[in-house]
């Protein structure tokens, strides 16, 4: 089983143009027992098929090179947002180790997981912390303090904003995970960006290697300070998104 994860994980890695070392491999693989072994008592993921997880998590999560193409020699700070169980935050860490990354999620058990994971893969330079992005993202250790702020979580693309937005320093991004075509999408959010202080520089749609899904990365640029009224309260950014 070991020898088909890595040949399967190697050859959709190779349609990145990431290359790892053995040990990172085996990392990976570690990851995904932990991953199967938690998914029996907890609802992690439905998605625990070796196939599957490698093409759904593990690549999709590398994916992001495709925006940032420089993760390998920078010592980037990144926010992770509603990582559940550590898609996009622990494969990125795990493929670019120089990478200083916050893993954040409102479940307490989810954070239970990420901090086993980190603790067996001797990751350093990760930590998960549980609260909501509504009130973290008004507290002073982490209000526009990284320089990458990525999500895979679902919502739309305004809510999301609201969300992640204000961790980003000003001069950093906020790059969303999207599945399919987002055009609509992004035409409705364009305005909320703008009140969060952000751009939208560009947008990267693609096929997920070793699938038929299609995928968008969005690189939101932050280039202005973010108004002291956002986030608004817990619940307000989902139930009235920005217009």
């Amino acid at each position: 089983m070991t020898d088909a994860f890595y040949e399967k994980f190697q050859k959709e890695l190779s349609l990145l143009s990431i290359d790892l070392e053995k040990s990172k491999l085996d990392k990976f693989y570690q990851y995904f027992e932990i991953l199967v072994e938690w998914n029996k008592v907890m609802n992690l993921t439905t998605i625990t098929e070796m196939d599957e997880v490698i093409s759904k998590h593990f690549v999709d999560s590398l994916s992001l090179v495709k925006v940032v193409n420089d993760m390998d020699t920078k010592g980037y700070s990144m926010i992770d947002v509603g990582t559940g169980a550590g898609f996009p935050g622990i494969p990125l860490k795990i493929a670019f180790p120089q990478l200083q990354i916050t893993l954040m999620d409102s479940l307490n058990k989810k954070v239970n997981f990420l901090n086993e994971v980190i603790e067996k893969l001797d990751l350093e330079g990760i930590c998960a912390i549980h609260g909501r992005a509504e009130d973290l993202g008004r507290d002073v250790k982490h209000r526009e303090q990284y320089d990458l702020c990525v999500s895979r979580a679902v919502a739309n693309l305004s809510t999301l904003s609201e969300y992640c937005m204000p961790f980003v320093k000003v001069g950093g991004s906020f790059i969303p995970y999207k599945a399919g075509k987002i055009e609509d999408e992004l035409a409705e959010a364009k305005h909320a960006v703008f009140l969060l202080g952000g751009k939208i520089e560009m947008t990267e749609l693609f096929l997920l290697p070793g699938t038929e899904a299609e995928r968008s990365l969005i690189k939101i640029n932050k280039t202005s300070g973010i108004p002291k009224k956002y986030p608004r309260k817990a619940g307000s950014p989902s139930k009235e998104p920005l217009k």
